[in-house]
């Protein structure tokens, strides 16, 4: 009988799959320059790993979610230390202030080829969990906050937010302030480019040096 998937858990799985990963040379990534062919093939392999062990929800590409019951809620990353990235749906503009509103776990990596056995290693030198509440952009959460201290009233809040081209129309803004106001938002701690879809980028979370109430660094050597 398999056991329910916990959140920590995944986090364990994770460091082991990390570990183990790192030692393996693999034919069938060698001399594969395309991230997301790689993130992919990883991405699977962990899947493959949780199934065989826990009764698991698998998202689909409708939900976007890769794990996405209501109890572990998360995305798997899969990125490369030359530049950890990767996008996700755009759902609205609340995300970039409030967070995505779901877990993110994050693998990052960094590849080297092999020409002699024609194999390829994947070196984990860092891997995250990032609660929801800490996936909001950085910059944008720091300063609503500071403003909020500050006695920012709606007219303040609508105006930055404008400034800083968040996605959506006047009366958004104006609702996004009122919130903002009501309930100042958590400290994001990633990167979040607009665009058609979401560009979070992850180089603060890999470089933390410091512990956050909501990040766990299960590997790290990226800050070594």
């Amino acid at each position: 009988m398999k056991k329910k998937l916990t959140i920590d858990n995944l986090k364990a799985e994770a460091k082991a799959f990390c570990i183990a990963e790192s030692k393996i040379q693999n034919k069938s990534l060698f001399g594969i320059t395309d991230g997301k062919a790689v993130g992919t093939h990883i991405e699977h392999k962990f899947q493959e790993q949780l199934t065989s062990k826990y009764k698991i929800a698998v998202g689909s590409s409708a939900s976007g979610i890769d794990l996405p019951s209501e109890d572990i809620l998360t995305d798997i990353k899969v990125t490369s230390i030359k530049q950890p990235q990767s996008s996700c749906p755009f759902k609205d503009a609340k995300q970039k202030i409030f967070g995505l509103g779901y877990n993110l776990l994050v693998f990052v990596y960094d590849k080297t080829d092999n020409p002699k056995t024609k194999t390829a290693k994947l070196d984990f030198v860092s891997c995250s969990f990032i609660s929801k509440e800490r996936t909001a952009d950085y910059t944008t959460t720091y300063r609503l906050r500071e403003m909020v201290k500050d006695k920012a009233n709606v007219e303040d809040i609508v105006a930055y937010l404008s400034d800083k081209n968040i996605p959506a129309d006047e009366i958004t803004l104006n609702q996004l302030a009122k919130q903002i106001l009501k309930t100042p938002p958590n400290q994001g701690y990633l990167t979040i480019s607009n665009a058609l879809q979401w560009r979070l980028q992850y180089q603060r979370v890999v470089t933390l040096d410091k512990k956050i109430q909501g990040i766990s660094k299960i590997i790290d050597k990226a800050t070594k």
